[in-house]
């Protein structure tokens, strides 16, 4: 066995990387714009668990030199992004919120973050919503009204809360698995369209 990781040999990754990102995450991101106008009148972005940064910088190349992204993570990017990138390294959960919110109000909040999976299923997928809600929260405290919002949620028997919870702040909300989501993944993303 050569102990090689199978995921950086797929084709979705050895595309990205030909494109110049990272990782293969960005064609989910290109599919749900492509699908629900997500980049349509976006100036500022807020990206949650950016790393390793493929979500951040099509952001950005959508946006031109004129919008600004803000790229956290809890590790540090090596990502070369344009200038309008800003990178914040630190927890979600921890950081002030001054620090997020300085170069907000935001028009879009999107959140890539997954737990450290563990192994224990049930408590990997309840991880996933609590981080999914943190994301969400800080959607509703940073975004203009009439914003929009994409969350990664693993699919489990929180997900009708979790859709219950954006469907209370978004006036449109979409549910979308991705087609470069791998089959053994229970990943989905849920989009909220129209911050009330």
């Amino acid at each position: 066995m050569s102990g090689r990781n199978p995921y950086v040999h797929d084709k979705a990754t050895r595309l990205a990387k030909q494109r110049g990102y990272p990782a293969r995450s960005v064609f989910k991101l290109a599919e749900i714009d492509r699908r629900v106008g997500l980049m349509r009148g976006v100036r500022r972005v807020l990206d949650l668990g950016a790393a390793p940064g493929s979500w951040s910088l099509y952001a950005a190349q959508r946006l031109g030199p004129d919008g600004v992204v803000v790229a956290v993570d809890q590790t540090p990017i090596d990502q070369h992004f344009p200038d309008s990138v800003r990178t914040v390294v630190g927890d979600v959960r921890q950081l002030a919120p001054a620090v997020l919110a300085a170069f907000g109000p935001y028009d879009l909040v999107l959140s890539d973050m997954a737990p450290s999976t563990s192994g224990a299923r049930s408590a990997d997928q309840y991880r996933s919503y609590e981080l999914f809600s943190c994301a969400l929260g800080l959607a509703h405290t940073l975004g203009k009204p009439g914003s929009k919002f994409v969350g990664k949620l693993f699919m489990s028997g929180e997900f009708e809360r979790a859709r219950a919870d954006l469907s209370a702040g978004y006036a449109e909300v979409k549910v979308i698995r991705a087609e470069a989501t791998r089959s053994r993944s229970s990943e989905l993303f849920l989009v909220g369209l129209g911050r009330r």
